[in-house]
């Protein structure tokens, strides 16, 4: 565990001094569309290049759960509509990379939650998602988020909230729930969602990724 913490730090480094390191999304096994928001994370990136002076590489990477290759990346992203199976070496592999300083960020797509929830406690037998109070400084870095994360796309009607796995006082996975995050940092043209929807969207992606960049790990 202490060469994956070694890893994550000197990732932390990079971004302190402005070269480039590399984010993903999470390859998981069950049927679910883990593939899916195409264009979310390329856009969230140039967003954060353009308005918050990172240098993250254009390009989403791709990481599968049981890899070690988890540990070379400060943000996974994990999305999908549907069914979620986590093996043993999955649960003990994300485990350890969360322990170790990395973060992940599950955003339902509709219809990730009821899988999610169990397959989260494969990871953290004995821990609960939390929900995060707005005062949380996830939500106030550049950018204020007063009320939580933004509501994207309406779904059941419910208000968007976030969800937080804590290890020592430390946000390690968030959970944005009945909130389309991914959807809004999407093209444009996908949803046709309105031009401001989409910019809160953005905002609240560069707040994570800042929140992830920044934080003592």
């Amino acid at each position: 565990m202490k060469k994956h913490l070694l890893i994550i730090g000197l990732l932390m480094s990079l971004c302190s001094f402005g070269q480039d390191i590399r984010i993903a999304k999470l390859k998981y096994r069950g049927g679910g569309d883990w593939y899916a928001n195409k264009t979310a994370l390329p856009n969230l990136i140039s967003f954060c290049n353009q308005n918050m002076g990172t240098s993250i590489a254009r390009e989403e990477d791709i990481v599968e759960v049981f890899s070690p290759d988890l540990f070379l990346y400060p943000y996974v992203y994990m999305t999908g509509h549907g069914n979620v199976v986590f093996s043993d070496e999955d649960a003990e592999n994300l485990r350890n990379y969360l322990q170790s300083g990395g973060f992940l960020h599950i955003d339902d797509n509709y219809g990730l939650d009821p899988f999610i929830r169990v397959e989260i406690k494969k990871i953290f037998p004995n821990k609960d998602f939390v929900e995060i109070p707005f005062d949380h400084p996830i939500y106030h870095q550049k950018y204020d988020f007063e009320d939580g994360p933004p509501k994207i796309h309406e779904h059941d009607g419910k208000p968007a909230q976030g969800f937080g796995i804590f290890i020592d006082g430390r946000l390690v996975c968030y959970y944005t729930y009945e909130c389309d995050l991914g959807n809004g940092w999407e093209d444009q043209s996908i949803y046709n969602d309105p031009q401001e929807v989409r910019i809160r969207a953005l905002k609240m992606g560069a707040n994570i990724l800042s929140y992830v960049f920044t934080t003592e790990q």
